[in-house]
Order: structure tokens, then C-alpha cells, then sequence
């Protein structure tokens, strides 16, 4: 029996400059392709900045990294990758200027570290994709307060990369393949070596939310860009997963281009340019994400109120390095106001985790991911220092994004409470 590998990925390994034999070959794998969607870069306030500097990017589907390529062309840059990324290649992520780390853990003072060494020591453009997964809904995701600190402490200028089309171009929710869709970026310094002297962290915060804004059904919209695929609408119930008529939960159905509920039989279609009508009636959303944060808001309600619960069984793979996978069998998920919890069988015995909302500003989760076992499934993540889970719920239905919501929901409300005390 092969032996299996579980030393911790390592953390503390220094981050290196790309070689030089590579350079060319991603230049090859992402121009052809931002020339083929016609990529237009709009740079604002970048005259004169050369690197280092800190580069956040919005973060929508795998072409992001071919569209930062473009933008800073013809400069070399490092990269925060998620252990995930470095499965069965480490040493060609490492060796193109990867910084591993695992998602959602809290004070990664080592990440910290090898950000800081890329740019003093490098001194290389260094990237953060600082809502560390695709965008779920095709609008920014939310961002952790640590980041505002850091970029203080980094001390040096602060380019914001936000992309428009790229989420168009392949739905986290659907992965389609890649649509020839027109796309644009703004690059924009927004915070100068200069400013670093006197700015405050909540203008720093101020600044980089402000810059992270987008809405990529309202691009589609505003330039008119048709998506004529006939199953458009599939996946959409990943996301829109609770009938605004009859408030039913996880009964939605995506087919062709239409998405229906199942209890009460109210259908929505959306059209070419991405908007919804109902088929039966006045339509209450034709926004997406304003139906989807209709969702939140109603998983709100229920944190207030004490109704929220969430309980499964579970299958767990374990995630301790990039050689792969680890099956740990099955296990339970519960998710509460105060927390969630994770038991079942590690690989040296019993799994017991627990991460208390307030430590957990937001959750990593999959909607269609290949399990060892090959099929595809819906997923939660959950890491610590030295290991990440993904975490499969057996029985439950397009529940991912609703854990997600109450995750986010709790961490605010634990951070009022403790304002409050």
C-alpha cells in the first residue's frame, strides 16, 4: 500500500522570482487570449509607478490571472495562491512566484512575512486576490479587516486591478466553457507612497472597498452583451436557491434558461443581456444580486431571531500538502449563530473543529468540485494552520451558498455585539 504523505504544506518557504524560462511560456498561455476578447486596460494614476508595489485584484474565474498578465506586461510579479492551487504542481506554482497559504485562517503572520520579503527583498509587484475565491454572484465579495492593517505595515503603493467581463466569461456557478466575452479592467493606483505617510486605516478601508466595486450583471446590461447560450440559466440555482413568491428554500430549479420553483411553480427567465422576468406574474427581482441578497437578508433575519440551523452529514477530505486529497469518510456538519462544527475521523484520530463566528468573516465553498472518488459535489472549506477540509454535505440540496450568507451575517453581528459590551 502506497504510503500516505501528510506533512503540512510548507508555509514559511520563501517566496522566489520567476524563472526566467517561464516567463514566455505565460505570456504565450494568456495574451493570445485577452487579445481574442479584446481586453482594454484603463490605467489611472499609474504614470511613473514602477515596482515594488502591492497589487489587489477582483477575483472572478481562472482567466483573471491571464488578464493581470496583460495588465502589467512586462513586468513579473508574485502571487497569494490557496494550497488548492498548488495540487500536483508546486514547483511550477512556486517556481512562477507563488505564495501559499490556506484560506480563512486566522493572523497569518507567515503569509505576512513572505508578502513583506516579495517587496522589500524581490521587489516585485505582489499580488493579493483579496477575496481569496471566485466571485459567487458576480458582485465583490467581502474583504478581511486585516488587510487594511497590513497595507499600512507593507508601506508601500497600492494598485487595485478590477475586472469587468471575466465573471461573464465563466460563472463560478455554472463553469461553462469560456464565452467570448468583450473585456475591460481598471487599474488604478489608489494609494501613493506619498499618501502612506499620513493615511488613516479607515481610509485606507474607504479606498480599497470603494475601488472593489462591481456588479457584473450590470456590465452585461449597460453594454448591451448578449449571452445567447440556451442553457444560460443553469447553475442558477446555486446561488438562487429561496422562491422570492413563496419564500420555499432549496426547491429551485435552473433549466435551459429559465429557473422555476418546484413548490409553487413560479418561473423566472433570463434574458440574453442577463436580466430576469417572471413567466407567471410581476417580477419582484430582475437583478440577480438583488435576489441574492434578498437571501442574505432573510438568513439574517433568522440569526436575529435564533431560527438558524443547519445540521448533515458530511463526507471530509483532508487537504494537508499539494500531493492531494485524503478521504477521512464520513463525518456531521452544524452550523449555528455561535459557530460551526466539524466532527468525524482524522488521520491520526477523532476530528473535532470548531471556529467561533466571530473568527470567520467568510467561508471558502464549491459548488461543483471533484471529490476523490471523481464525482462532482457541493462543498464548504474549512482550514486550519496545517490542514484545509473539504466538506461535502450528503443530503442537503444547494445549501453552500446559505451557509455562506450565515457565516458572514454572524461574523457581523459577533463584531456589533462586541462593540456594544
Amino acid at each position: 500500500m502506497k504510503k500516505i504523505n501528510t506533512k503540512p504544506f510548507d508555509m514559511q518557504k520563501k517566496p522566489v522570482k520567476e524563472k526566467w524560462f517561464l516567463t514566455p511560456i505565460k505570456w504565450i498561455l494568456s495574451l493570445p487570449t485577452t487579445y481574442y476578447r479584446k481586453l482594454k486596460v484603463n490605467k489611472v494614476n499609474m504614470d511613473g509607478l514602477k515596482p515594488p508595489y502591492l497589487l489587489l485584484c477582483t477575483h472572478h474565474a481562472f482567466i483573471d490571472f491571464k488578464v493581470q498578465t496583460r495588465a502589467i506586461f512586462p513586468h513579473k510579479a508574485t502571487y497569494v495562491v490557496a494550497i488548492d492551487g498548488f495540487i500536483g504542481k508546486e514547483w511550477l506554482l512556486r517556481n512562477v512566484g507563488g505564495i501559499g497559504k490556506r484560506k480563512f485562517t486566522p493572523q497569518d503572520k507567515m503569509l505576512y512575512r513572505n508578502i513583506k520579503y516579495s517587496l522589500d527583498q524581490l521587489k516585485l509587484i505582489t499580488t493579493i486576490y483579496a477575496e481569496s475565491a471566485y466571485s459567487i454572484s458576480g458582485t465583490n465579495s467581502a474583504l478581511p479587516d486585516s488587510l487594511h492593517k497590513a497595507i499600512k505595515l507593507f508601506n508601500h503603493p497600492v494598485v487595485v486591478l478590477n475586472m469587468h467581463g471575466n465573471f461573464l466569461t465563466q460563472p463560478n456557478y455554472m463553469m461553462p466553457k469560456l464565452r467570448k466575452i468583450p473585456l475591460t479592467a481598471d487599474m488604478t493606483q489608489i494609494i501613493t507612497k506619498i499618501d502612506l505617510e499620513t493615511i488613516t486605516l479607515d481610509e485606507i478601508k474607504s479606498r480599497v472597498n470603494k475601488a472593489f466595486e462591481y456588479d457584473e450583471w450590470q456590465y452585461q446590461f449597460d453594454n448591451k452583451i448578449a449571452i445567447k447560450d440556451k442553457n444560460r440559466a443553469h447553475g442558477l440555482n446555486r446561488i438562487l436557491y429561496q422562491c422570492p413568491n413563496c419564500l420555499t428554500e432549496h426547491q429551485m430549479e435552473a433549466k435551459g434558461a429559465t429557473i422555476t420553483c418546484l413548490k409553487c411553480h413560479t418561473a423566472h427567465e433570463l434574458s440574453i443581456y442577463g436580466k430576469l422576468n417572471n413567466l407567471n406574474g410581476k417580477t419582484i427581482y430582475d437583478h440577480v444580486p438583488d435576489w441574492y441578497e434578498f437571501q442574505r437578508q432573510f438568513t439574517k433575519e433568522q440569526l436575529l431571531n435564533d431560527t438558524y440551523y443547519f445540521e448533515d452529514e458530511v463526507m471530509i477530505e483532508s487537504l494537508r500538502n499539494a500531493k492531494g486529497f485524503i478521504p477521512l469518510g464520513k463525518g456531521n456538519l452544524i452550523h449555528t449563530k455561535e459557530g460551526i462544527k466539524l466532527t468525524g475521523n482524522d488521520i491520526e484520530g477523532p476530528l473535532n473543529l470548531f471556529r467561533e463566528s466571530s473568527s470567520l468573516y467568510t467561508i471558502h465553498i464549491e459548488f461543483g468540485y471533484k471529490r476523490s472518488d471523481k464525482k462532482r459535489a457541493a462543498a464548504v472549506v474549512l482550514s486550519t494552520d496545517n490542514d484545509t477540509y473539504y466538506i461535502y454535505p450528503n443530503n442537503k440540496k444547494d445549501v453552500v451558498t446559505k451557509i455562506r450568507f450565515a457565516v458572514e451575517e454572524a461574523y457581523k453581528l459577533s463584531k456589533q455585539s462586541k462593540n456594544i459590551t
